[in-house]
């Protein structure tokens, strides 16, 4: 029986200001990604998404961003390498303390956006935010599939798992396609559940010019912010157990 992990972003909202499904699309997945307060979050969403995700089983991630609350995380800036690692430890240290006074533990850090798309393509970024994982207790870290960070952050001998997406568009060098371009978002649940099978079970991706990239996945990605979250979730659960596929948090 394959296996995968399906993880979510979650806990992005901040304040008044309300975001995503977590409380829907929680039961559905096995990690949680948890926003720091850098693009969303705040010090009350992290404690509840940290409580709503052990109340579901589900392992608690961190996901660290760029400081850019106005652009909620998906504008790019030119940092330093020792800036990432800064970034991830601050960050990540606080879904930490949330987790460890809950009585668990933080399994993993995703990047966010804007940071995430930048590690993905730059060697020494990524080099950076796996050594702040290190220095966190040797926390996995959640990386692009075949990409420079995952090449990067195996190198230094951090756990790694290979990340695909089930909801955005593939661009011909395997890394994610702009949101603002044609296709770069998947809005279509049928379309989606499709990619999220022929990535899990064939270990290939379409990009959007019809080119077929090999990828390893580990974890699948669906975000909370997407519309329809909790039913993309329920369509993929509903496909992985019809094809005896399991889903669960390494």
């Amino acid at each position: 029986m394959k296996k995968i992990d399906l993880n979510c972003d979650m806990g992005e909202s901040y304040g008044a200001w309300k975001m995503g499904a977590d409380a829907e699309v929680m039961p559905h997945i096995s990690s949680a990604n948890i926003a720091c307060g850098f693009h969303g979050g705040d010090p009350a969403t992290i404690r509840r998404t940290v409580r709503l995700a052990l109340d579901h089983g589900v392992a608690i991630g961190a996901h660290p961003s760029l400081p850019d609350i106005q652009g909620f995380g998906r504008r790019p800036m030119k940092i330093s390498a020792q800036d990432m690692y800064d970034l991830v430890v601050y960050q990540a240290g606080a879904v930490e303390g949330f987790a460890r006074a809950a009585g668990a533990k933080l399994h993993h850090i995703k990047c966010h956006g804007a940071l995430y798309n930048m590690a993905a393509t730059d060697e020494g970024l990524s080099e950076a935010m796996a050594r702040a994982a290190r220095d966190l207790g040797n926390v996995m870290i959640y990386a692009l599939s075949n990409s420079r960070m995952m090449s990067a952050v195996k190198k230094l001998g951090v756990p790694v798992l290979g990340e695909v997406f089930a909801d955005r568009g593939y661009s011909d060098d395997g890394t994610l396609a702009p949101r603002d371009k044609p296709g770069g978002m998947i809005e279509d649940k049928a379309k989606s559940v499709q990619q999220a099978l022929a990535m899990v079970e064939d270990g290939y991706v379409t990009s959007l010019s019809g080119k077929r990239i090999a990828v390893a996945a580990d974890t699948l990605c669906l975000h909370g912010d997407q519309p329809g979250a909790a039913a993309f979730a329920l369509a993929i659960r509903k496909a992985f157990a019809e094809r005896k596929i399991s889903v669960a948090a390494p």
